[in-house]
């Protein structure tokens, strides 16, 4: 134990001879990563909170297909039922758990938008209209939040596992952060589909 701590604070010093050990780098990038991600939340929470109005609005429109309603609502409810902890952020699996229900949820939306293109009395709802340019306002919001919150956990993460500042993530158990994955991100990158000026009452 003793010749481990005497390793460990040798390769400290060695960082800290070659150009610094990066200790406040560590602590600016963490709170700017925590900062991002608490922004991702948040959109992510107003999109969650923008879903209850629009599934009435539509629920009034007569003979809406049942089983799109019914895929919104269900995936909201795995969406809210993840809970989320700052511990999240250096956990791969629960971040990528976090994705997925993130990603059929948005899905579902998009189904439900696309279908609502048959029903000539929601196209002219203010109400829908309403909550339409709001989803889509805050889809918008939520990209750039994620991609804020990608560009924060690159920065850390090149921190984490660059010499020599590598040594100083290795002596204080810093480890490099999770973030979205290619495969996911490709799958919710583009947000719901929400234009319905562009055609015609069927």
């Amino acid at each position: 134990m003793i010749t481990r701590h005497l390793s460990l604070a040798l390769l400290l010093s060695a960082s800290l001879t070659l150009g610094g050990c990066g200790y406040n780098d560590f602590q600016r990038l963490d709170e700017q990563t925590k900062s991002a991600w608490a922004e991702v939340l948040n959109q992510y929470q107003r999109r969650a909170d923008l879903i209850p109005n629009l599934v009435e609005t539509v629920k009034g429109e007569a003979n809406f297909e049942q089983e799109t309603l019914s895929r919104v609502i269900e995936a909201r409810s795995r969406a809210t039922a993840i809970q989320v902890t700052p511990e999240m952020l250096n956990d791969p699996q629960a971040m990528e758990r976090f994705q997925q229900v993130q990603g059929q949820l948005g899905s579902a939306l998009s189904r439900l938008l696309a279908v609502s293109e048959n029903y000539p009395n929601l196209k002219t709802n203010q109400g829908f209209q309403d909550l339409r340019v709001q989803l889509e306002g805050t889809e918008n919001r939520v990209t750039v939040a994620r991609n804020k919150y990608i560009e924060a956990v690159q920065q850390y993460n090149v921190l984490a596992r660059s010499f020599p500042t590598n040594l100083t993530a290795m002596v204080f158990s810093y480890q490099p952060k999770a973030s979205f994955t290619v495969t996911n991100e490709a799958e919710i990158a583009s947000p719901p589909k929400v234009d319905f000026g562009s055609q015609g009452a069927r």
